[in-house]
Parts: C-alpha cells; structure tokens; sequence
C-alpha cells in the first residue's frame, strides 16, 4: 500500500464553519467565567437560578448557575456545528439566533422580580441577547450561502 492510499483527505473549513466554531468557544468561555470569582462579581451571591442570583458576569451581566450552564451546552453545540457539515454550522447559526431574538423578546416582557425570570436576565443581557440573535442569524445566512454554493457547483 502506497503512502498515499493511506493518508486521509481533510476539507478544509467553510467560512460558516469557522464562523459557528468561533461562536462555540466564545459561549464556552463565556460559561466558564461565569464560575470565576472577580471576572463574575457578586460570586457568593450565585445562585443556581431565578431572578434572585445577585452575581454578574464582568459586573453588568446578570448570570447563575443554570445560565452558566446553558451557556456552556450552546458552546459545545456550536462546537460540534463547527466540526460537522457545513449544513449543520449554518443551522446552529441561524436557529441559535432565532433562539436568542426569542430570548430578547422573553427578556423585554417578563416581569425581571417574577419567577418567570428564572434564567436570569437582566437589561444588559437583554441588548446582548439582541446583538446575538441578528448577529448569528447574518453570519450564518451569509457564510451558509457561500458554503452552500460553493459545494453545488
């Protein structure tokens, strides 16, 4: 057998692919500094979840555990989109943001002090969660159409 027969061929990454793996790491450390003491301030006041969790990540981010945690899952989800086909980047993208447009709507018309808040968000996690949606929805329609294109050529 020739060296050749045996070496694998790697694709190399589509734009919508990077852009989902890039969007993954940046959830997964998100999630993580939710758990560090001085970037989340406020830490002995983390709850696991509900409107009552006093802790902020880098002081303007209401988080809890539960939120950390999520954080963290979307993280690896989009990690995963990022390695798999390039249909599977651009549906994480774009479902991620809806996700988060959802979340922002959620956030405006909640009463923050209810139960209902029980992820927890705040105003800044409102407008954050905004800029995420749109944000996710255009790179994962304007990557996803070049990858797309690309491979029906």
């Amino acid at each position: 057998m020739s060296a050749s027969s045996t070496s694998t061929i790697r694709r190399s990454p589509s734009l919508v692919n990077t852009a989902a793996m890039i969007v993954g790491v940046v959830f997964v450390l998100v999630g993580i500094l939710g758990f560090i003491p001085g970037i989340t301030t406020h830490y002995g006041d983390l709850t696991f979840a509900g409107h009552g969790s006093g802790a902020k990540l880098l002081g303007i981010f209401q988080v809890s555990v539960l939120h950390n945690i999520v954080h963290l899952l979307f993280g690896l989800a989009g990690i995963a989109a990022g390695r798999a086909a390039s249909s599977a980047a651009r549906s994480y993208l774009v479902g991620g943001g809806v996700i988060y447009l959802v979340l922002w709507l959620y956030g405006l018309v909640i009463d923050k002090a209810s139960s209902a808040n029980f992820v927890p968000v705040n105003n800044a996690d409102n407008w954050l969660h905004l800029l995420l949606g749109v944000g996710m929805i255009a790179l994962g329609l304007a990557f996803g159409r070049t990858a797309t294109s690309a491979t029906t050529r």
